[in-house]
């Protein structure tokens, strides 16, 4: 069996890298942040004019972390802690004001980063300025009226709802170690609208919670279909990008040259203006005066709800801590845009591993809570 999967993988390396995502799954080995330079992407152009948030002059206190290694305990300082865990960007922001900002290991303010499943959440904004805008009528549409083609008649029992979500009860193995698995046909393989397409639903919908890169791509799917003539990169640059006057121009990863946006991952751009999504949500869908997003669809997004299968610490694509009502986008490698909105804080955490030493959430939730 070994042989055979040999063969077989040495076949795709040789004959296209670009076409046989076991191939591909073996090159580049797993998952990395700097995937924006591998796959083929649209570009999202930053506005003429940018916000900037006010740097704080004041030195940033933050104690000694304790940290376990071999069985034995010892004191790390904060930037130690950062560089040891592979972060590659820290920023802590407070009242607009940015009180810490670090970039490590050999990365700097400008630095393109994977987003990885952050991106969920800001597809679930997009879905929300859609619906907003009438073009989307509603989440308790059935996913068919957007994407008749799909294969299981099943389907007509999914709702846009159960998708944001993620109780579709769409079968989709959530590995990012098997070269044969889903997660490696999504983010290496080369057509996203057939592996949608013949997507299977195996439990009822609305029934039970099941984190799942497929529904969030399957989500995207709709959205583009919505959207009609306007590419989704099109839209977030429209819709989002120059209108929080991101300071970079960023791109999103494509499945394939002139393809389809890999929503489940894969905005690629930098620290900062990940912060300005988080300053968007902190302001309940705000911009400096414009209602970018409607005031109820952030608060949905963002409130502990359990019902028809849901979990509590999940709503449209966000994760939610009850521990201190704060939320977050969050991505593979430990990707954080983290929010308080009792605490009008925003923390961005971008690296190259979650690290060896606990949750970025815990010391999030920690940092502020001094704060």
């Amino acid at each position: 069996m070994k042989n055979i999967y040999f063969k077989i993988l040495f076949a795709c390396i040789v004959l296209s890298l670009s076409s046989c995502k076991v191939g591909r799954f073996a090159y580049y080995n797993f998952a990395n942040i700097t995937d924006h330079k591998i796959f083929p992407s649209r570009t999202i152009e930053k506005p003429e004019h940018t916000f900037t948030f006010q740097k704080s002059a004041a030195p940033f206190i933050q104690d000694s972390i304790s940290v376990t290694a071999n069985g034995v305990k010892k004191q790390q300082t904060f930037e130690d802690y950062l560089s040891n865990n592979k972060t590659v960007a820290y920023l802590v922001i407070q009242n607009d004001t940015i009180k810490y900002e670090n970039y490590l290991n050999d990365y700097e303010e400008h630095s393109i980063v994977n987003s990885f499943s952050m991106a969920k959440s800001i597809l679930s904004i997009l879905v929300g300025i859609a619906i907003d805008e009438g073009k989307i009528k509603s989440i308790t549409e059935p996913v068919t009226n957007y994407l008749p083609g799909l294969e299981d008649k099943e389907f007509t029992k999914v709702t846009i709802e159960h998708l944001l979500n993620m109780t579709s009860g769409i079968e989709f193995k959530e590995s990012y170690t098997n070269p044969f698995g889903d997660a490696a046909t999504f983010y290496y393989g080369t057509n996203l609208k057939k592996a949608v397409h013949k997507m299977k639903i195996i439990r009822e919908p609305g029934t039970h919670f099941k984190y799942s890169s497929g529904d969030s791509q399957v989500l995207g799917m709709v959205l583009a279909a919505a959207l009609k003539d306007v590419t989704i990169s099109e839209y977030l640059e429209t819709k989002i990008w120059k209108p929080l006057g991101m300071e970079y121009d960023a791109s999103w990863s494509l499945d394939r040259k002139n393809g389809v946006e890999k929503t489940f991952c894969c905005l690629n751009a930098r620290a900062r203006d990940f912060a300005k999504l988080g300053r968007l949500y902190l302001n309940k869908g705000n911009w400096e005066g414009t209602q970018i997003v409607s005031k109820e669809w952030v608060v949905n997004s963002t409130k502990i709800d359990s019902i028809n299968g849901k979990a509590a610490q999940y709503q449209h694509q966000w994760w939610i801590n009850q521990k201190d009502n704060s939320f977050e986008a969050e991505g593979i490698l430990g990707q954080h845009i983290y929010v308080n909105p009792e605490k009008n804080v925003i923390i961005v955490r971008l690296g190259e591993k979650v690290g060896d030493t606990g949750s970025w959430t815990s010391v999030a939730q920690g940092i502020t809570a001094k704060l």
